[in-house]
């Protein structure tokens, strides 16, 4: 049984881009860095090119993003996807965790896939909710932190990393939708076959007139308000007292102020 499988890609700054914010901080200047493929997107593009040769199918990248998304998604096409899905329109610009997956859900509903992966959080936001709202829209199972994948196609088992070091074993139907984390596997790089390959590879671009959807439908439901760097500050206490005493009060404060103990 072969399989189709979308995985959800975004670009984002690189990461030894120098960051500055912009002139009202409430982002960062994107102008002048570089961008890249969002990390725990990449596991889970490799993993999708992993079970592809393994059951056979198709690999469809999703993107959300600017014009210059297109970079990270012939990237994932050399890598072995077989087309990608480019989502672009202004008013995709600054959406929020629920916004985002509402225009992904409209792209991918559209695809009947048998599985969507998703990166376990972006690099830039952090949100993690992406992948777990989609799933709700799409109607379909859905497991986080994954970590390992069994399926031939028509059963699914999943391994979640937990805390602590534990691990939990789940079973899903399919279709489904998993969040990957990063260290899943080892990412391939792309050959020059594949780059060769990638540019007669199709990819569809949408907008929010072709999803179907509304900017009341995707406009976001939170807001950056500031973003600001922390100030960095030193200051010296001298402990007085016993040598027992100052011991005492030094453990004290590497426990409970400092946190390092």
């Amino acid at each position: 049984m072969t399989v189709k499988i979308i995985v959800c890609l975004k670009q984002v700054p690189a990461r030894d881009a120098v960051l500055r914010l912009n002139a009202i901080s409430t982002w960062i200047q994107e102008t002048d860095i570089n961008f890249e493929i969002n990390e725990p997107d990449i596991y889970a593009l490799e993993e999708a090119l992993r079970l592809k040769e393994k059951l056979g199918g198709a690999v469809v990248v999703c993107s959300l993003g600017p014009a210059r998304a297109q970079q990270s998604i012939k990237e994932a096409l050399a890598k072995g996807a077989d087309r990608a899905l480019h989502l672009e329109d202004p008013a995709f610009e600054g959406l929020d965790p629920f916004g985002a997956a509402r225009a992904l859900a409209a792209a991918i509903q559209r695809e009947k896939p048998d599985l969507v992966l998703t990166g376990l959080q972006s690099d830039d936001d952090g949100y993690a909710q992406t992948g777990v709202i989609l799933a709700e829209l799409l109607g379909v199972p859905h497991s986080t932190i994954i970590m390992e994948i069994q399926t031939d196609g028509k059963t699914l088992k999943v391994k979640r990393e937990l805390e602590a070091g534990w691990f939990q074993w789940i079973e899903l139907s399919l279709p489904a939708v998993l969040a990957i984390q990063s260290g899943i596997n080892k990412p391939r790089y792309a050959t020059l076959k594949g780059i060769m390959a990638a540019k007669t590879k199709t990819i569809e671009k949408l907008n929010l007139a072709g999803l179907g959807l509304t900017r009341e439908a995707v406009a976001p439901r939170q807001k950056i308000l500031k973003v600001y760097v922390p100030v960095k500050a030193s200051r010296t206490q001298f402990l007085e007292g016993s040598p027992k005493e100052i011991a005492a009060r030094l453990v004290d404060k590497l426990k409970n102020e400092a946190r390092v103990v």
